[in-house]
């Protein structure tokens, strides 16, 4: 790549490093206590859904074919984030449990918010990580996963999720008419039990049973018990409390985003247990250009199922022809998702025009809300 070349690959990626301007909000909250504790939660909801409606939306699309050394500057991003992330909850943690001007309040509420930062980005720059093939890139990935004590979410994600997404085995569909509070408690139980079966059955292929060393839970397991041996190192069973405080509230995050990115889509089911293949209609796409920047393109969901391999800036976006639009975007959608009667009031008639744009010959959908079909192969 040329000079020129890279100053403009710069130049372009600058607006999706927007996240690392929220880290040092953390520790103003910390150091000043306060209403300051406010600006971090309040800057990744409502700053950017504020943003959003000033800068509109972003249809352009890059080339998908551009090569991979092009793409340093997007990459870099998601790489320095892990690093940056685990120095702020731990430096916080040892910060805040020798620190006499904050309450046990605003100790939590501090926690509340690395917990926002950690879920909305941390988490979602996992997800973008663990889809690479270079190592370096999916270690960075479970490292993000185990600070919020949530590393099973990688292989839900690759082994269930992108293999069942819109059928009943996929746990994070969320259903037709299935509101986030009773979607939430079943997708935290349901996710670590097909993850782990998942894993299991690629190792029984192999002739292995689940103990033999391979199985990447105990990976995970033992990158969680680090992770929470660090917080009691730095913070006693404060600092584990203030750990675990984070980490609940960065897997609310994750699984407010998942539940409003397939609320009520299904692939049509062909018979004998078999559905078709996932298209961009399974998915539903957001073009909002701030929240963009801020989750990498995350909401350009329709083209990533469509193509998971993709790296985040070349994901493409898709008009009304080929994908459902969200109305707003997620730091809207989310706070929404909050909220069961005002979601079913903005969601359920898009459903039905979903239902029928892509499907009207299907006239009885009680089968596919109420997960009584066959189970894929």
């Amino acid at each position: 790549m040329t000079d020129p070349q890279k100053l403009r690959s710069l130049t372009s990626a600058l607006p999706f490093w927007i996240s690392l301007l929220l880290l040092p909000l953390a520790w103003i909250g910390a150091a000043a206590g306060g209403w300051s504790l406010v600006l971090l939660p309040v800057s990744t909801w409502y700053l950017f859904a504020l943003a959003d409606s000033v800068a509109g939306l972003n249809p352009e699309n890059a080339d998908p074919d551009t090569d991979d050394g092009d793409l340093y500057w997007y990459r870099f991003v998601t790489v320095v984030w892990a690093p940056l992330q685990f120095a702020t909850i731990f430096g916080l943690i040892w910060y805040v449990t020798r620190a006499d001007h904050l309450s046990t309040f605003e100790a939590i509420a501090l926690f509340f918010g690395v917990g926002v930062l950690s879920g909305t980005i941390g988490i979602n720059y996992s997800h973008e990580l663990m889809h690479q093939k270079n190592k370096l890139e999916r270690n960075l990935g479970d490292l993000l996963l185990a600070m919020v004590l949530y590393s099973h979410f990688r292989s839900e994600h690759l082994l269930v999720h992108h293999r069942y997404v819109g059928t009943p085995r996929d746990p994070v569909t969320a259903r037709y008419n299935e509101g986030f509070h009773r979607f939430y408690p079943r997708v935290l139980v349901q996710c670590l039990r097909s993850a782990f079966q998942a894993e299991k059955a690629m190792l029984a292929r192999k002739d292995l049973p689940w103990t033999d060393l391979s199985n990447p839970f105990f990976r995970y397991w033992a990158l969680q018990a680090a992770m929470l041996a660090l917080a009691f190192i730095l913070g006693g069973w404060a600092g584990i409390g203030l750990f675990i405080m984070q980490a609940a509230t960065a897997v609310w995050q994750l699984e407010l985003v998942n539940y409003v990115e397939h609320y009520g889509l299904t692939r049509k089911h062909l018979g004998d247990g078999k559905y078709e293949y996932v298209k961009p209609q399974h998915s539903w796409n957001a073009a909002q250009k701030a929240s963009n920047w801020l989750l990498i393109n995350l909401q350009r969901h329709s083209d990533h199922h469509y193509k998971p391999d993709r790296r985040f800036p070349l994901l493409q976006n898709y008009t009304e022809a080929d994908a459902p639009q969200l109305p707003y975007g997620y730091p809207v959608m989310t706070v929404l998702a909050m909220m069961p009667p005002l979601w079913r009031r903005f969601m359920n008639p898009r459903v039905r025009q979903w239902r029928q744009m892509y499907y009207p010959e299907i006239t009885d959908w009680t089968p596919y809300t109420k997960r009584q079909l066959p189970m894929p192969r």
